[in-house]
């Protein structure tokens, strides 16, 4: 009896550590940084697809019973998901992922936000009080981010700790090296036109400047006076070029590249956006490398 009471605990043991823990990310960046500490120690669903904005997403069925299922829900934060992430939480009825509770991880809480503001209303736009929530182009802060996703792993899954520390001894040592070769960039010089207010972590860590919005407003798609003006600004300032994602501004910068003859760049929006942007990493090389 004491060898199959043996046998039986071992059993369990086994199935216990060869169990993964079931992660939900918002964004493919999150999904792919946690992929990178998790490994095959995880299993990872996403709910945004590579070139869906963010700001203007719906839940979903199939969101609600993904996070049902969720060890842990790890998002963005900075109320970029303000509009679905709390219905897809409530209507979840998962104790694990609620706020405060381990399985809950907003990754805005590693990261030192820029943009705050003390007050905000609807007539200034889609702004974010809390903070710039774009920060997947920020080095700085993706590091940080990738350190507290090893914490929150190695805290619900304590057999695999060992494990996700090693992970992010190794994401640490390729970030390291990247940050090297990005730092060889030539940016200092360059000026911009954006859409939307997307790079300010990008411009304010590689020196570039933005020098103005098609958007007169964030959310807002701009008036006609506002892109007469932007025209004259453009024919002043004469920047190296425009710079949108693909999921918004085409018509707009076709018809600014017409009349300024300011060239548009095309930058993948999140990972998976183009084929090259595989990872954080590779989708970081591909915008360094179109912005140059």
């Amino acid at each position: 009896m004491k060898k199959i009471a043996m046998v039986f605990v071992l059993s369990l043991y086994a199935t216990s550590a060869l169990a993964k823990v079931n992660v939900v990310a918002t964004l493919p960046f999150i999904g792919s940084l946690a992929k990178e500490i998790g490994g095959d120690r995880i299993d990872i669903t996403v709910l945004i697809k590579s070139n869906q904005d963010p700001h203007f997403v719906e839940a979903k069925p199939s969101m609600i019973l993904a996070v049902r299922k969720a060890d842990i829900l790890i998002y963005n934060g900075l109320d970029l998901e303000i509009g679905y992430l709390p219905v897809l939480i409530e209507s979840s009825k998962n104790p694990a992922i609620q706020p405060g509770k381990a399985g809950n991880l907003d990754c805005s809480r590693y990261v030192a936000p820029i943009e705050r503001l003390p007050s905000a209303d609807r007539s200034m736009g889609d702004v974010h009080p809390l903070g710039n929530p774009h920060y997947i182009y920020s080095p700085k802060n993706i590091f940080r981010v990738a350190e507290g996703i090893t914490e929150v792993l190695s805290a619900v899954d304590s057999v695999n700790a060992v494990f996700y520390m090693e992970s992010f001894a190794a994401f640490k040592e390729r970030f390291n090296k990247k940050q090297a070769e990005w730092g060889k960039g030539q940016l200092k010089e360059k000026k911009f036109i954006a859409y939307h207010n997307m790079f300010s972590y990008l411009s304010s860590e590689f020196g570039f400047q933005i020098k103005g919005y098609i958007e007169a407003k964030p959310g807002i798609p701009p008036s006609a006076g506002h892109i007469e003006g932007l025209i004259e600004a453009m024919k002043r300032e004469r920047p190296d070029a425009i710079i949108i994602t693909p999921d918004a501004g085409r018509k707009e910068t076709e018809f600014l590249t017409q009349k300024t003859g300011v060239k548009t760049i095309i930058l993948p929006r999140d990972v998976g956006s183009t084929p090259a942007a595989k990872d954080w990493f590779s989708l970081m090389d591909e915008i360094l490398s179109l912005l140059q």
